[in-house]
């Protein structure tokens, strides 16, 4: 007796699941990609050190800037001592060890910067760093 043998039918690419495995990819990324040249304020001209060295952005770092005239600004919102504590309180009850870099004018009274760090130490913010610029070159007047 002779059989007919059947020959599977040829296997296509599947273009549905790659489409969705590329959005899923792409969501995720647009999800972690962290938006820093937001909170950096074009307007703080921050003091130069020879010294400091270039340091990588923390992961969920967050930045307050504070200008010249003691304003605060997060996330590009001005808001008092107060809500610092406040917003500080909040990022720490989901990250105990939440990092903060404190972006000050060159400017800034003294007094401005240990207020934001008072709050920051009363809402159980450890881990602060300070941004510093790199030194500008000296030029000399030519004779």
């Amino acid at each position: 007796m002779k059989f007919k043998t059947q020959k599977a039918p040829p296997v296509g690419f599947q273009l549905a699941p790659m489409i969705d495995i590329i959005f899923l990819l792409l969501a995720f990324f647009i999800v972690t990609y962290q938006l820093t040249d937001n909170e950096k304020v074009m307007e703080i001209s921050l003091p130069a050190a020879t010294e400091g060295k270039a340091k990588q952005r923390e992961n969920l770092e967050k930045i307050i800037n504070i200008h010249a005239d003691g304003r605060i600004v997060i996330d590009q919102q001005v808001i008092s001592l107060d809500q610092l504590q406040q917003k500080m309180g909040l990022l720490v009850r989901v990250n105990k060890n939440q990092p903060i870099r404190i972006r000050g004018d060159e400017e800034t009274a003294y007094k401005h910067i240990v207020n934001v760090i008072n709050r920051c130490s009363k809402a159980g913010i450890w881990n602060i760093s300070f941004a510093t610029g790199t030194p500008r070159p000296v030029t000399t007047p030519d004779p």
